[in-house]
């Protein structure tokens, strides 16, 4: 599975953002997906995700402001981030773990290629 990821770009401190993470040639349901993020001299860490079964977990710097979201259909998930503060800045990476049958049982952990959010004070 390949993952593109896009809407990063500039915001002022207390604006919005929403990233897209296009999966292609599918996103299933029971996949689990999340987004990190990496800053400048940082390790990246987790942002969020969303188990197969809809379980949300949220780095404690962002509850309340992000939300996690999937559209199968679409093969699409999204990261809504609200409020953003100037530490949000960051390349955001999408993250897709899963498993695909074609003949044997294919597990994958996928990474998109990052967006930069920065945001301005």
């Amino acid at each position: 599975v390949q993952l593109q990821a896009s809407g990063g770009g500039l915001a002022q401190s207390g604006g919005s953002l929403r990233l897209s993470c296009a999966a292609s040639p599918s996103l299933f349901s029971r996949d689990s997906v999340g987004w990190y993020r990496q800053a400048p001299g940082k390790q990246r860490q987790l942002v969020a995700t969303a188990t197969s079964g809809g379980t949300t977990n949220y780095a404690d710097s962002v509850k309340g402001r992000f939300t996690i979201s999937r559209d199968n259909a679409k093969n699409t998930v999204y990261l809504q981030m609200d409020s953003l503060k100037p530490e949000d800045s960051a390349v955001y990476f999408c993250n897709v773990k899963g498993i695909r049958y074609s003949g044997s049982i294919r597990p994958f952990d996928s990474w998109g290629q990052g967006t930069q959010v920065t945001v301005s004070s």
